[in-house]
């Protein structure tokens, strides 16, 4: 009788372990981007393949978990990315989302993600508003932020005589944000911002705004915009003889693919800040070469090293748990690790949201001084990770209001 009854005892044990080994924990991930339109090539289908990567070396089998990703095009639309995020959320089981450029999308999916209690992994976004009053404890805020560019590019070009400022700003939440952040820092400096103009979003003809901002006489002109806008504003400003006539543009927000598009010729000289550069080291470079497998003569932007790094962590944090189903536990975990991988290395999850690293002060190479396919920037300045965002003190997050 009692071996009859270890010997069930032992078959109840494999049982379950069977059943475990069979069942692993699921996860889904659902990167929403901008798949089609002007910020296309600094994330979209380069995000989804970061994504992909990141569960791939992860390893899911080794820690008894299934991860799928899924993806959606928010159209740069709020109300868009809102309705995918509930779709996902309440009908397709999905636990986390990632990426996520436009900061009024990413607005509106922060606050479907609180109210769900899921995971928001933000790379795409600029916002500092994402981690300040509108700071969520469902939401990571990983690559960078408005107060980190202007912290950089703008305090940079301030130093070196460029004291007086015209913006041409994307008139929605990123852009607003961006110009704000960048104007206290110049007057912070010493300089004087003249004016500024609110530009719609997908904007195909800068003439009247460029006419505005030569009509200033501002040293610099700010490009609170990205993708495509800030390309046009360049290419239309070169025509316009812009910086013929004395004046620089300052692209607040420029990343690799824009200079692609730009080529070197007309972005030769750009400043601006950055937090990750294929071309910076080895594992970079090897992590890019993989990644060009699937975007064959393209290079990533940080958003897409971002998108990388934040669900490398996410899975991490998941692991550790044993389950992905509170998303604000999750986060919380993700808080409590530090941070480590092969493209952003060590760094901290604040408690405001912020991912902390270092940023980079570049500058766009002329045709002359590139040696190959996407050597593009060289290094100016190293900006510290606990210089290269807003210190907690002065951001306004309520979650470091009740962590105290």
């Amino acid at each position: 009788m009692r071996l009859a009854g270890s010997l069930a005892f032992a078959l109840t044990v494999l049982l379950g372990t069977a059943a475990q080994a069979q069942n692993p924990i699921p996860v889904k991930i659902g990167v929403l981007s901008d798949m089609s339109s002007l910020y296309a090539d600094i994330s979209g289908p380069g995000s989804v393949v970061a994504a992909k990567m990141a569960v791939q070396d992860f390893n899911p089998a080794a820690h008894n978990m299934k991860v799928d990703i899924i993806s959606a095009d928010h159209q740069n639309k709020p109300d868009v990315g809102s309705s995918i995020a509930r779709q996902w959320f309440d009908v397709d089981h999905v636990d986390a989302i990632a990426d996520v450029p436009t900061s009024s999308v990413a607005l509106a999916v922060s606050d479907v993600t609180r109210e769900k209690n899921k995971v928001f992994l933000i790379s795409g976004a600029a916002s500092s508003d994402l981690t300040g009053p509108k700071c969520s404890p469902n939401s990571l805020h990983w690559t960078y932020d408005t107060w980190m560019l202007a912290n950089g590019t703008g305090k940079a070009l301030v130093k070196t005589g460029g004291d007086t400022w015209f913006f041409i700003t994307a008139d929605y939440a990123f852009g607003h944000a961006l110009e704000r952040d960048t104007a206290a820092v110049v007057t912070a400096n010493g300089g004087k911002v003249l004016g500024h103009v609110l530009v719609p979003l997908n904007t195909a003809d800068f003439s009247s705004f460029l006419l505005q901002a030569q009509q200033s006489h501002a040293k610099i002109i700010g490009l609170a915009n990205a993708g495509g806008d800030t390309d046009n504003a360049i290419k239309q400003g070169a025509e316009f003889g812009i910086t013929a006539g004395g004046q620089h543009f300052a692209g607040l927000l420029v990343f690799i693919p824009d200079v692609e598009a730009l080529g070197l010729k007309t972005a030769q000289g750009l400043v601006l800040t950055s937090t990750w550069y294929w071309d910076m080291n080895a594992a970079n470079r090897a992590w890019t070469k993989r990644w060009q497998a699937e975007r064959p003569g393209k290079f990533p932007s940080m958003v897409v090293a971002g998108v990388y790094s934040s669900i490398l962590h996410y899975l991490k944090a998941v692991a550790a748990l044993g389950s992905a189903a509170d998303g604000k536990a999750v986060v919380e975990k993700m808080k409590q690790m530090p941070t480590d991988d092969p493209l952003f290395g060590k760094g901290q999850v604040r408690v405001d949201g912020t991912v902390t690293h270092p940023a980079y002060l570049f500058e766009v190479k002329s045709p002359a001084e590139s040696k190959y396919p996407g050597d593009d920037f060289k290094l100016r300045a190293t900006i510290p990770a606990d210089e290269a965002f807003r210190p907690l003190k002065d951001d306004n997050c309520p979650l470091v209001s009740a962590a105290k």
